[in-house]
């Protein structure tokens, strides 16, 4: 969740050191060896770097992503030059980009998937940042907001496994995020907005409805969020119009806690799974 999985910066970690530790040091320190390594980074691979940068930090700032017009709004890029820029990104491996079922070429999503780099933006481009700024902040909401998002991304780095966990990776299937705006249909119902961070829709008629929640220990289900899960279920049933099988799967560190919820979730996928 925080240097991606480069061997790297993986060789760089003390194992006689707490992670919290090993973190400040190579980042947080003064003279942290990696304390400058996302300007390196961009600088090393591109001759404009500065372009990139403003499209990478342009997604840093959204978590469901954007479009190839939203993206030339905010980063003042356009025709062959933004072309050029996302596909060298998504040719790196620093963004992915998927298209809703049923939409045109221009509702492409591209989304930041480096995990580095979003790291990078979320706390290492501060002023005046502590040498223990890591340590001292793991109560803080703006570390827990990143964590949940980071281990969505995590999650979306390893589809394969979760595939593989589920026993479906020989059925051929279309990956993507989805959401859906408040709308009122034909019969005057009202409808909230929803979103999907990850969909397996399969050939078997089956589609997974994929929850990635971060906890440090058993995810508990709670009622305000079961009904949220009723909701957002029916939801996508009834905007995508299907007469699939829909599953809600789970993705979490520990497993969901067997409560009166418990019933909700059809799969598990945990971290072990995503690491065989």
């Amino acid at each position: 969740m925080v240097f991606g999985g480069m061997p790297y910066y993986l060789d760089m970690l003390d194992e006689e050191l707490p992670l919290s530790e090993n973190i400040d040091r190579l980042l947080f320190y003064p003279n942290a060896p990696l304390k400058t390594e996302y300007d390196f980074l961009l600088r090393s691979l591109y001759k404009t770097p500065f372009q990139y940068q403003k499209v990478i930090e342009a997604l840093a700032s959204t978590l469901r992503g954007m479009t190839r017009e939203e993206l030339g709004t905010v980063t003042g890029l356009n025709g062959g030059e933004l072309t050029q820029v996302l596909r060298n990104l998504e040719a790196c491996d620093f963004i992915r980009s998927y298209m809703y079922p049923q939409k045109s070429i221009r509702a492409k999503t591209f989304q930041l998937t480096d995990m580095f780099c979003l790291y990078s933006l979320r706390f290492m481009q501060k002023d005046n940042q502590e040498r223990d700024f890591w340590t001292k902040s793991i109560q803080s909401e703006e570390r827990n907001a990143w964590a949940g998002y980071a281990f969505e991304q995590t999650c979306l780095h390893h589809v394969q496994q979760i595939k593989e966990k589920l026993g479906i990776s020989g059925i051929l299937s279309n990956v993507y995020a989805w959401n859906s705006r408040a709308f009122t249909d034909k019969d005057g119902n009202v409808w909230e907005g929803g979103q999907v961070d990850l969909v397996i829709d399969r050939n078997d008629k089956v589609i997974n409805l994929c929850e990635m929640k971060y906890s440090q220990d058993e995810y508990a289900i709670d009622g305000d969020y079961a009904r949220t899960l009723q909701n957002r279920i029916e939801l996508f049933r009834t905007v995508q119009r299907t007469k699939k099988d829909l599953r809600c799967t789970f993705v979490t560190l520990y497993g969901v806690k067997n409560n009166s919820y418990r019933d909700l979730v059809d799969d598990q996928v945990m971290m072990d799974d995503l690491f065989r």
